[in-house]
């Protein structure tokens, strides 16, 4: 089966601690790899304010992960979103050639404003 881009951003609840919050992150890798995915990039966004509470909660650290799979992986993978209670909400979207695209840009810090101010210039 063909492998196809998704990118996957979770929030974890906010109550954990720094190293909690990487294991868990570290966990859902190792899931991935587990199932043959290809990890592509795993950014860690931080602590965030939500646009609404989630389990009482205000705020949670945000993570995105990007790779490569079969689409029976995703609901395996998702399964074991659900079954984590540090995780308060995630969403995997499938990439076409476009976010493909954006996201390579993304990765390669083509969207600094100064920069891309100054080559206007």
């Amino acid at each position: 089966m063909e492998l196809k881009n998704y990118e996957t951003v979770f929030i974890v609840t906010p109550v954990l601690s720094d190293a909690q919050i990487k294991d868990t992150v570290v966990k859902f890798e190792n899931f991935l790899k587990e199932k043959g995915a290809e990890i592509i990039n795993v950014e860690n966004w931080g602590l965030r304010k939500l646009a609404y509470p989630i389990q009482h909660k205000t705020t949670g650290f945000y993570s995105l992960v990007e790779f490569k799979a079969t689409p029976d992986t995703i609901a395996a993978f998702e399964t074991e979103f659900r079954r984590d209670e540090t995780v308060l909400r995630f969403l995997t979207t499938a990439m076409d050639k476009h976010a493909v695209a954006y996201a390579e840009k993304r990765r390669a810090g083509k969207f600094n404003k100064k920069e891309n101010k100054e080559e206007a210039k």
